[in-house]
């Protein structure tokens, strides 16, 4: 009996700390994808990506927003261990928000534990396959790493879905040229 009572003050605090689903926005994100493969020139192409991105930080409730913002911040000022504490939290909250791991990832890259941010871009490309810049932050992850090869193949496939991305002054052999 006393396990019932327990449950029935610890079950309403439980529920509260769901995360919920992030919205299907998927229809808006291939409209942008394909006004990106039709674009003639980075700047045709820079108010697309910030369309990506405005999609990808909105999290999916005010808690996910608030930690991801606060966790962007911390990054914004160079307080990587504690951008990294906030993303944790919000992975933790939020297991299958992508930005989340996305943003934990970018922190791990700028402490240069390139092996820690790998694992979260694998995880945020799991989630959404098409996050551009999950795809670069993966090819810089790998040059990190020294894996020039397979930094190449996540550039190109980031440079796949935007042909403009400045990273691609990265590339070792023109697009077109197998590696």
């Amino acid at each position: 009996m006393k396990w019932f009572i327990a449950l029935l003050f610890t079950a309403p605090a439980a529920l509260a700390e769901i995360c919920p689903p992030v919205a299907d926005r998927s229809d808006e994100l291939a409209g942008i994808y394909a006004d990106l493969a039709r674009s003639q020139s980075e700047a045709e192409a820079q108010p697309l990506n910030a369309q990506l991105w405005e999609i990808w930080t909105d999290a999916p409730d005010a808690r996910a927003q608030d930690l991801l913002d606060e966790g962007m911040q911390r990054r914004a000022g160079f307080d990587f261990l504690g951008a990294r504490d906030v993303l944790d939290e919000l992975v933790a909250y939020c297991p299958d928000y992508a930005e989340g791991y996305n943003q934990r990832a970018f922190a791990n890259y700028l402490r240069q534990d390139f092996a820690a941010a790998l694992v979260d871009l694998d995880r945020t490309l799991e989630i959404n396959p098409r996050h551009i810049g999950a795809l670069s932050g993966k090819a810089l992850t790998l040059m990190g790493l020294g894996r020039q090869d397979d930094a190449q193949v996540a550039l190109r496939e980031a440079l796949a879905l935007n042909p403009w991305l400045g990273e691609r002054a990265l590339l070792t052999r023109p697009l077109g040229e197998d590696i």
